[in-house]
């Protein structure tokens, strides 16, 4: 069912900035600085001059090696996310500022007060991507060490986001120091007493992100968060996820309305269909290079494939279990379970190993001309797969400018897109309740 009328859903939008991914291509002459703040400026105001909701900002907190080396694309380093977050919070005012932070490795206090300085310094502004890990390569570079169990990571983000929670609680917005409570929580992950050391911001709470499409990630966003980041990009799997979260959220008590779901995607734009498709196929080579898709088969093998042909068919050999040829990658599932499919799936389609690489890492992408990728766009707004779309484009940091030239003119003109900041935080433009902390400070 697509929505009509009235009944229109509002589309909302948001940008990520094109990082340490196999989205951006570095190779391009256009391409610019990942660390460069003056990149993370020009697409901030892009975005906000697209009206855009939030600009996203991702984080990882150890360089991906493979076979031992860093990763190609992790070469150009991270930054800290408060840092550029705060820095935005200076050159702009309107658009949301989100960002990835751990709970595996972090401490709930500080990771409060940090959003909540955010959430002042922006007024109003911030959201946090709440993200898990268990993996121990990361945890490496910090005292916890690789100690935890993959099933205690959503156990230990439901207990941290609760103390995170407690303290913004603490201390509601416009009351003085008298009005603070003490935070005391004692359970198998924290034991906690202690005082925020600031008021809540003008949110209450930050808005609050999470990716995760495991049964328990689903059940923790549904239970959490105030938006989803999904990679469910056609529309058949987009509405079996939307609807399976919105139940989800009514069984934790929760209006299923008041969550959000954006599925990340990129887009190609060109004059006319054929010219749009060439682009993406070109591009789409860009960040599949022969070596690249090499890296990546080796991934599932877990095993040294560098003297096979890139454009010639699949190895000959079985995977073998050495998880330590990739490492900081998140796994997907049972790499010869992958395996078998990708072999099928390159018979099927005879398709060489790059060309299979190309097929099987693919996104959701709208290709075509302005005017297609607004109605597709919209499309999906209307027909309940999402509620907008976390826009990735490949080039950093010009690689937004063209989308909001000419396809946000044409979703306004649909009457789906807002032509102008509604709200004054980032909550009040997501549509969102707001967060009375007060309400829930026992008496």
């Amino acid at each position: 069912m697509i929505r009509e009328g009235k009944h229109r859903k509002r589309i909302h939008l948001a940008a990520h900035f094109p990082g340490v991914n196999n989205t951006t291509v570095w190779s391009d002459p256009a391409s610019g600085s990942q660390i460069g703040f003056e990149s993370f400026v020009h697409l901030a105001r892009t975005a906000e001059r697209g009206l855009l909701d939030f600009f996203f900002l991702a984080e990882g907190l150890r360089l991906r090696e493979h076979r031992g080396r860093v990763h190609d694309l992790d070469v150009v380093g991270r930054p800290d996310t408060f840092t550029v977050l705060a820095a935005l919070a200076a050159v702009t005012e309107h658009i949301g500022l989100a960002g990835t932070i751990n709970t595996t490795f972090n401490e709930p206090f500080e990771v409060a007060r940090q959003f909540a300085s955010l959430d002042h310094l922006s007024d109003g502004r911030a959201a946090w991507n709440m993200v898990t890990s268990s993996d121990a390569f990361t945890g490496a570079n910090f005292r916890r060490g690789g100690f935890l169990d993959h099933a205690d990571r959503y156990r230990r983000a439901e207990e941290f986001v609760t103390v995170a929670r407690e303290f913004w609680d603490s201390w509601p917005a416009g009351t003085g120091s008298d009005g603070r409570r003490f935070v005391s929580h004692r359970s198998p992950q924290f034991d906690v007493r202690g005082l925020a050391t600031l008021p809540a911001g003008p949110q209450g709470h930050p808005v609050l992100l999470q990716a995760g499409d495991s049964d328990e990630g689903r059940d923790f966003g549904a239970k959490h968060a105030d938006a989803l980041f999904t990679l469910h990009g056609a529309l058949e799997a987009g509405q079996r996820y939307y609807a399976d979260v919105q139940a989800r959220a009514a069984a934790w008590g929760r209006d299923p309305d008041a969550l959000k779901v954006f599925p990340g995607a990129t887009f190609v734009l060109g004059d006319s269909a054929a010219d749009a498709a060439e682009k993406a196929q070109h591009i789409r080579r860009q960040q599949v290079s022969p070596q690249t898709a090499i890296a990546m088969l080796e991934q599932v093998w877990q095993r040294d494939l560098s003297a096979y042909d890139p454009d010639g068919p699949l190895p000959d050999v079985e995977p073998i279990d050495d998880p330590t040829v990739t490492q900081g990658r998140v796994r997907h599932g049972d790499p010869k379970a992958l395996a078998t499919a990708w072999r099928q799936r390159a018979e099927a389609d005879n398709l060489s190993i790059r060309e299979l690489v190309i097929a099987v890492t693919s996104r959701q992408q709208f290709v075509g001309t302005a005017e297609h990728v607004a109605a597709e766009i919209d499309r999906y707004v209307q027909s309940d797969a999402c509620d907008g779309f976390i826009l990735v484009p490949h080039l950093t940091p010009d690689g937004l400018d063209e989308f909001v030239d000419t396809v946000v003119p044409l979703l306004q003109e649909r009457g789906a897109f807002r032509t102008e900041y509604g709200g004054q935080t980032l909550r009040e433009n997501l549509g969102l309740s707001p967060v009375s902390p007060a309400a829930r400070l026992p008496g």
